[in-house]
């Protein structure tokens, strides 16, 4: 059966995708991240976005290792979406990532408060920005955000900054909303100035 919302327009409606794939894997331990990606669909960019951006802000990146991997992994899809390419290519040893299934199921529930108060916020206005010329420019941010996350993963908490603009993004990406696609612009703004004192 496919996932209740195949074309999900809010926070929420991700989280339901990912927790009913949680719920009817066919593996009863493990999830991969290609299962958990597949679920939001890989023909939309602004779901795929915010489901890696919440990756990036989880308890996951406390992994070594994990916060570049997630920074590669957003760079590739920002790369397809600047290019506008209508399937999203993924390689397989990233898909092949295994998730526990029920720390998946725990921290969509554990998300559910927070997305019921963003929802409420989301809403589809300045839709221009969503749209060509300017999704390319949102595309050229988020590559801008995973870029700086390689030199601010050397600090702890710091790859927060560049993450939460990711989900800023997917979010406006998501509900056609161009207000969260600029606070994604004032996120990485921040995430810049931070980085700045590393790289030069």
């Amino acid at each position: 059966m496919p996932p209740p919302h195949p074309e999900p327009l809010n926070l929420n409606d991700v989280l339901d995708d990912i927790a009913y794939k949680a719920g009817n894997d066919d593996t009863p331990e493990k999830l991969s991240l290609g299962e958990v990606l597949d679920s939001v669909g890989r023909r939309t960019y602004g779901p795929l976005l915010l489901v890696i951006g919440l990756i990036a802000v989880s308890p996951l990146t406390a992994l070594p290792g994990t916060t570049w991997f997630v920074a590669v992994l957003t760079l590739l899809v920002a790369g397809q979406m600047a290019l506008g390419m209508k399937r999203i290519w993924l390689p397989r040893k990233a898909r092949e990532m295994s998730l526990p299934r029920d720390g998946v199921a725990r921290a969509v529930e554990a998300c559910r408060g927070v997305a019921r108060v963003i929802d409420a916020l989301l809403k589809p206005r300045l839709q221009f920005l969503s749209k060509p010329p300017f999704v390319n420019l949102v595309a050229l941010l988020v590559i801008g955000a995973a870029l700086i996350t390689f030199p601010l993963g050397l600090i702890p908490l710091a790859p927060v900054a560049p993450a939460l603009a990711v989900v800023f993004f997917g979010l406006g990406m998501t509900a056609r909303d161009g207000l969260w696609l600029l606070l994604g612009a004032l996120a990485m703004g921040g995430a810049i100035w931070m980085a700045l004192p590393l790289i030069f």
